[in-house]
C-alpha cells in the first residue's frame, strides 16, 4: 500500500503535518477529513522521499501499542495529569520509534491540539483505530475507558498475528531446509561422484545421467536460478500493486489449500473484534466499517464492507449485506443479526471475535500437522531419488566386476 505525506489544517488554523498508508490519494483525503482536518497538500511518497526503516517488521507492533495503553490507563487512574504521563511514557518506552511518537505527540498537546489531532499526524504508529477511539473518548469525557478497550484490542490483535504467523513461518523454515539439502547435494556431494564416474567405464543409468545433467547445469548457470526467484518476486510485488492483480492474488489466497480458512477466519476475527471495539466507544456503524475497511488487508473483504457501508445508509440492516457479499460465513452474518435484533451488536461481535479467535489457532494447529509431514515427505523423495541416482552406477559396476 503507498504512503503519502501531507500538510493540513485543523479547526482553529495550526498546521499539522504527517504521513500515511492509504490505497490512493482521494483514501488519504477522505482519512484526513475524517479526522477533523483541512488537508492543503497530498504527496505520494517515493522510494528516495519516505523514510528508510531498517528495523526487521513493523516500526510498532500491537505487543508494544498494547503495553502503551495499559500503561497510559495505570498512570491516568493514579491521578497523574495527561501531559505528565505522555512524558513518563515517552522516556519509558523502549520502542525507539515509538518514543518519537509520543514525544511528538506531547508537543503537539502542549501546543493546543487534542491528543487524538496529535496521533493522527503519525498513523505510521498510531493505527486509524486508535486514533477514532481516543477522539471518542476525549468527545466523551471517558479517555481511559478507551486506552483499557484499546489495550485489549491490540493484545487480541498480537495474538492473531502471533498465530497466524506460526502457521507460516515453521512451513517456510522445512521449505529452506529442504531447498539448502538440494542444493548442498547438487553443488558440492554429486560433482565429486560425476568426477569419479568419469573414469569409470560404465554406462550410467537414465536417472544418474539426469541427475548429473541438473548438477553441472545448476554449477555453472546458478545466477539464472538467482535471477528467475528475484525476478518472480518483484513481478508478484508488481502484479499485486495493480487493481487486477491483487483481487487475483487475495482471491487465491481465500480459496488456496489449507491456507484458504485460515485467511478467510482471520479477517473474521479482525472484522469483528474491530466492529466491536469502536462500536463499544460510541461510534457510527458507517464511520465503523469505514475504519475496518482500512484494516483488512483482502481487498474483496474490503470491497464487501465498503458496500454494506452504502446499504447501511440506505437503512439497511448490517446483516443484510454482509450476507448477500458471499464471503462472509453464516455464522457471522446470522450473530451480527441477533446482535441487531437484541440492540446488542457489540457484546456479539465481540463473542464472535472470541469464536474466530479460537478457530484461527485450530485451523493453524491444522496446518502445522498437514504441512511438516508432506514437508518431510517430499524432502524424502528429493534426497532418496539423489542417492539412488549415485548407488545406481556403483552398483552397476560391482556388477560388472563379479562377470570378470
Amino acid at each position: 500500500m503507498p504512503g503519502f505525506s501531507y500538510v493540513a489544517v485543523d479547526q482553529t488554523g495550526r498546521e499539522t503535518k504527517g504521513s500515511m498508508d492509504a490505497e490512493n490519494r482521494e483514501r488519504a483525503a477522505e482519512q484526513i477529513r475524517k479526522s477533523g482536518l483541512v488537508p492543503l497538500s497530498i504527496k505520494e511518497q517515493g522510494v528516495l522521499n519516505k523514510e528508510i526503516d531498517f528495523s526487521l517488521g513493523r516500526k510498532v507492533k500491537p505487543r508494544d501499542l498494547s503495553v502503551f495503553c495499559r500503561q497510559f490507563v495505570s498512570i491516568t487512574q493514579a491521578g497523574v495529569p495527561m501531559k505528565e504521563a505522555l512524558q513518563m511514557l515517552a522516556e519509558q518506552t523502549e520502542n525507539k520509534w515509538l518514543k518519537r511518537a509520543i514525544f511528538d505527540v506531547l508537543t503537539n498537546v502542549e501546543k493546543g491540539n487534542t491528543l487524538a489531532d496529535s496521533m493522527m499526524a503519525y498513523q505510521d504508529i498510531f493505527p486509524g483505530i486508535m486514533v477514532s477511539m481516543v477522539r471518542a473518548g476525549e468527545s466523551s469525557g471517558n479517555l481511559e475507558m478507551a486506552f483499557s478497550r484499546m489495550a485489549v484490542h491490540f493484545e487480541k490483535q498480537a495474538k492473531l498475528k502471533a498465530t497466524i504467523r506460526k502457521a507460516t513461518i515453521y512451513p517456510i523454515i522445512l521449505i529452506c531446509a529442504a531447498i539448502g539439502v538440494v542444493a548442498v547435494m547438487l553443488l558440492f556431494v554429486i560433482p565429486i561422484f560425476i568426477d569419479m564416474f568419469a573414469d569409470l567405464d560404465v554406462e550410467m543409468p537414465a536417472l544418474t545421467m539426469a541427475v548429473m545433467n541438473t548438477s553441472e547445469w545448476t554449477a555453472s548457470h546458478w545466477y539464472v536460478i538467482l535471477i528467475v526467484i528475484v525476478a518472480v518476486v518483484a513481478a508478484y510485488h508488481a502484479f499485486y500493486r495493480t487493481d487486477d492483480g491483487r483481487r487475483i492474488i487475495d482471491e487465491i489466497k481465500m480459496h488456496m489449500p489449507l491456507f484458504g480458512k485460515l485467511t478467510v477466519k482471520s479477517a473474521c476475527a479482525e472484522f469483528a473484534r474491530t466492529m466491536s471495539t469502536l462500536l463499544a466507544a460510541g461510534l457510527s456503524t458507517v464511520s465503523c466499517l469505514d475504519i475496518v475497511s482500512g484494516i483488512i488487508k483482502n481487498i474483496h473483504y474490503v470491497n464487501a464492507l465498503q458496500k454494506a457501508k452504502e446499504e447501511i445508509m440506505k437503512g439497511i440492516p448490517l446483516s443484510e449485506p454482509l450476507q448477500s457479499s458471499g464471503i462472509f460465513p453464516p455464522m457471522v452474518y446470522h450473530m451480527t443479526g441477533i446482535g441487531e435484533e437484541t440492540g446488542n451488536i457489540e457484546d456479539m461481535l465481540s463473542k464472535l471475535a472470541d469464536y474466530y479467535d479460537e478457530e484461527v489457532e485450530i485451523t493453524t494447529q491444522s496446518i502445522l500437522a498437514a504441512m511438516e509431514p508432506l514437508i518431510i515427505v517430499f524432502m524424502a523423495i528429493v534426497v532418496g531419488t539423489l542417492v539412488i541416482a549415485v548407488i545406481l552406477p556403483i552398483g552397476a559396476m560391482y556388477e560388472g566386476l563379479d562377470k570378470l
